[in-house]
Order: structure tokens, then C-alpha cells, then sequence
């Protein structure tokens, strides 16, 4: 049964004050997974811990902890498969860790020889022949890979069909992926709500009412340059869309937008690195191509996220300076907010798993080079889609988790285990 709705307001971490379009909702608590490819396994391990918390805790069977779920590029896909199992928290995530656990990059894109050379190959004549040459010889790549089975593993991981009876059951909110519009250069947040609610619009970003599908899904993840963007309906056209990390200047948003008060977020990387720690590089050549490419993509992937904690985290601050009193008479009122986030460099993982890659992957990545080369290793840590990988993430992900068990407890409002 639905719970009792009651107005709340929030103040946005981007300084937006939403009072005035924010319908009558339950307080809620919110979830943020973020993007990265291969990277979001970290998240799974994350939330395995989380369940494993509340079991302790003695509330195994309750309710879904998070009313309010969203997610980016890889992460929105986790978000909604976790958003389809509102009704069995438990059973959801173990559904989502199954298929982490036995990943293989063959259920996200093709990784035979012929599939993955062929894009190469027609990359390499574009950038050789110039484009219009290419052009002459109808050389159009689309991507660098094909995700074609991606397609067919959300229609096995992710049924979307379940959402609304959910969400008129009462076990969610409102779920929210992100994607960014190649064809208007906006960030869009499509999203799926229980109750009435009006769409948000601000500086190059806006959001759209919609039923969300496996379509938005692959728009959401689909890695600039090595997947292909995804054509969606928008306002009686069709756009085409790409990772919803591109331009997300404020990540955390959307979940406030859509009534969370409290935000657990689960991190791609780590959030600070050692000012006094030596440069992973092992070697001062000039840099390879999947060195420079893992770089551009971590600044798609992890800057955005880091800036908007802070950014929060001082709106915070600030707020509690103002006397409970003279804050008791405004709207505005601090959210509370977890932060989980891999407590080692994934790319240096990655960089040990690196033969795990298809080899035609690894081929076109450098071969040899990307594994003596642990920058290079940023590159794949976005597409290792292979067991060894996902499951020491995930195995991290468990683990920093139980290192903020008290913090998880607080945040949730549960008690420990006697």
C-alpha cells in the first residue's frame, strides 16, 4: 500500500530551489549510480553489502530502501533492473550479481575477431583516407564496437513491463536515467514517476515524462566513440543520445528533483587521490592512444560526480550555520548524503585483468602496451566485461562498504545486529 503523501522541499545541489513544481510526495531516500562501463560491477558490490546490512539488522523482507532510484551510462542500467525488483530488494540485487558475476564481454558487444577488427578497420580508413574520400567509399563507422547483444541481455536482466504496477503498489518512487542528446546538445533526464510531477528545465539540461525503455537504457551506456548513439522520440522528433555522463553537470539532481531528502551515492572511482602519491604511469614516453582515451573518458565518467558532492556538501554547511529557527521559517533544509566509492584506482585493477579483454579488443587497444601501461589500463576498465574483473569489484565494493557499516546504519536509520 502506498504510504500517506506530504509536501516536501528540498534545496538542489546546483543552488535550484524546486518548491514550486514538487507535487505532494513521501519523504525518500535516493539512489545515484553513476557511470563507467565495466565499472558500475563496483556498484553491485556495493549494494550485496547493503542487503547483507539489513539482514543483519534484523529487517530482511521489508520494503525497498531506496523510493527513488537513478542512474547513468552502465549505472542506469543496474538502477532500473534494481527498480524492476522494487518488491524484493533481496532478490533483485542477487538477480543483478548473478549476471556481474559471470559477465563476459560477449553479452555487451560483439568481441569476435571479424566483428571487432571490421569496426577498426573502417575507424582506421576514416582518419587514413580523410572524410571525404571515406565518404566517396560510403566508409560511415558508427562505433568502434557493436552493441547489439547488449540489447538482448536487457530484455532478459531488465523488465520494464513491471514498473508501473510497482509503482501503484507503493514500492517505488520514481526512476530517472540520464542521457545526452547528440543532435540538441542536451543533458536529458527521462523519468518514470508515481504520481503526478512536472518536468524540470535548467541551463542545458532538462527532463522528460516517459515510459522508460530498453531504448533509453542503451542511449544511457552507450560510451561515446565505442558504441553506437541511440535514436529516442523527443517532442515529436527523434534525437539520437549518447552516455548520459556527457554533460551531466549535476548528477546528483535528478534524484532531488524527484523527492529523495536523503541520497546514498555509489562512485565509478575514487572521489580524492593522494596529493603525495606517485603517478601510476610506469613509463614517461609520450602517451598511448588508449592512455589518452582512458583519460578523456574518466573526465566524462568521474569529474561532474566529485564536483557536485562538494558542491553539496558546502550548500550543507552553509545551512547549518543558519540558526534552526530562522531555517525552521524557509523551504530550505540540508540532504543527507552517503557517499560509497572504490577505495583503490579501478584502472589499476584493470590493469592486471587486461588479458582478459577479447583479443581483438585488445588488439585494437595496443595490445602488449595497455598492460605495461597502467594509464592505459583507465581505457579498459571501461570495457573489461569479463569475470576476473567484475567480480574483484564487486568484492571492493562489499568491502568499503562494511568499512562505512555505521555510517550505513545511520544513513538508513537501522539498528545493529545484537
Amino acid at each position: 500500500m502506498a504510504r500517506p503523501r506530504v509536501r516536501t522541499h528540498r534545496l538542489s545541489p546546483t543552488g535550484d530551489n524546486n518548491t514550486n513544481q514538487m507535487p505532494e510526495t513521501p519523504p525518500a531516500t535516493g539512489l545515484l549510480l553513476t557511470g563507467g562501463g565495466a565499472r558500475a560491477a563496483y556498484q553491485v558490490g556495493v549494494l550485496e553489502a547493503i542487503a547483507g546490512i539489513r539482514r543483519a539488522a534484523g529487517l530482511a523482507g521489508q520494503r525497498n530502501p531506496f523510493e527513488v532510484i537513478t542512474g547513468t551510462s552502465a549505472g542506469a542500467i543496474n538502477a532500473a533492473a534494481l527498480a524492476c525488483g522494487a518488491d524484493d530488494f533481496d532478490k533483485a540485487v542477487e538477480r543483478i550479481a548473478q549476471v556481474w558475476r559471470d559477465f563476459h564481454a560477449g553479452q555487451v558487444y560483439r568481441a569476435d575477431s571479424l566483428s571487432v577488427l571490421g569496426s577498426g578497420t573502417r575507424w582506421r580508413m576514416l582518419l587514413g583516407l580523410g572524410r571525404f574520400a571515406a565518404n566517396w567509399m560510403r566508409i560511415k563507422p558508427r562505433s568502434l564496437l557493436d552493441n547489439a547483444p547488449l540489447a538482448e541481455l536487457l530484455a532478459r536482466m531488465v523488465p520494464l513491463e513491471r514498473l508501473p504496477q510497482l509503482m501503484h503498489e507503493g514500492h517505488l518512487q520514481a526512476l530517472a536515467v540520464t542521457a545526452s542528446s547528440y543532435s540538441s546538445g542536451e543533458h536529458v533526464t527521462f523519468f518514470e514517476a508515481a504520481v503526478p510531477m512536472e518536468p524540470w528545465v535548467r541551463s542545458q539540461r532538462l527532463s522528460v515524462r516517459d515510459r522508460i525503455s530498453h531504448a533509453h537504457l542503451l542511449a544511457s551506456s552507450a560510451i561515446p566513440f565505442v558504441f553506437p548513439a541511440t535514436a529516442l522520440p523527443m517532442q515529436g522528433h527523434t534525437e539520437y543520445f549518447g552516455d548520459g555522463s556527457m554533460r551531466q553537470s549535476a548528477p546528483i539532481a535528478a534524484a532531488i528533483h524527484l523527492g529523495a531528502r536523503r541520497i546514498l551515492v555509489i562512485g565509478a572511482g575514487r572521489m580524492h587521490e593522494p596529493r603525495d602519491a606517485d603517478a601510476p604511469n610506469t613509463h614517461s614516453g609520450y602517451p598511448t592512444m588508449a592512455q589518452i582515451a582512458g583519460h578523456a573518458l574518466s573526465s566524462i565518467f568521474l569529474d561532474a560526480l566529485a564536483v557536485d558532492i562538494e558542491r553539496l556538501r558546502r550548500i550543507n554547511h552553509t545551512l547549518g550555520l543558519i540558526p534552526e529557527e530562522a531555517r525552521a521559517s524557509s523551504t530550505l533544509r540540508p540532504l543527507d548524503l552517503l557517499v560509497i566509492a572504490p577505495s583503490e584506482r579501478l584502472d589499476v585493477i584493470a590493469a592486471r585483468h587486461v588479458d582478459a579483454l577479447p583479443g581483438a579488443v585488445r588488439h585494437l587497444l595496443g595490445g602488449s602496451r595497455v598492460a605495461a601501461d597502467v594509464k592505459g589500463g583507465a581505457l579498459a576498465s571501461y570495457l573489461l566485461f569479463e569475470a576476473g574483473y567484475t567480480r574483484e569489484l564487486m568484492a571492493l565494493g562489499r568491502a568499503d562498504t562494511l568499512r562505512q557499516q555505521g555510517e550505513v546504519l545511520r544513513f538508513f536509520g537501522w539498528d545493529a545486529a545484537a
